[in-house]
């Protein structure tokens, strides 16, 4: 693997990408194994590190449950849904939640390593930025699929 790669792609934001989120990343992309996929920083280790899997078989709501209120996060989500065509599809959606109520320093950690973590995961189709679960809506997020 590339722990040393990863630490040094990810020196300008001071933040190392723990090789889990990878390996999750593509089993989620080429088998499906997960749902979704949250993403949290350690702050002791200052690594991003994989916080939460999802089960195939769980849904959109499943999904944002998992997602604490008042604390930052990075998350995956393979969105399946039918086209105007009536084709079945899937986009892979990033999602960068910082809801206003977490801490500031958190919120600017986030911000700051977002764009270094999200190059590290190759296949991203869509991206969204939340501080406010109305902002991530299910029909938000179908909007985006076109």
């Amino acid at each position: 693997m590339c722990v040393g790669v990863c630490v040094q792609a990810n020196s300008a934001s001071g933040l190392a990408v723990n090789d889990e989120c990878k390996v999750k990343f593509r089993e989620l992309k080429a088998r499906r194994s997960f749902r979704f996929i949250v993403f949290r920083i350690d702050d002791k280790d200052m690594e991003i590190k994989v916080d939460r899997l999802g089960d195939p078989n769980q849904g959109y709501g499943d999904f944002t449950d998992s997602l604490p209120a008042d604390e930052c996060r990075y998350a995956i989500y393979d969105l399946d849904f039918t086209t105007v065509e009536n084709c079945q599809k899937s986009k892979i959606f990033f999602f960068s939640w910082s809801p206003d109520t977490a801490r500031t320093r958190s919120k600017m950690l986030y911000a700051s390593s977002k764009d270094r973590f999200r190059r590290e995961l190759d296949g991203i189709q869509c991206e969204i930025q939340a501080t406010d679960p109305s902002e991530m809506s299910l029909d938000i997020v179908k909007s985006r699929t076109n």
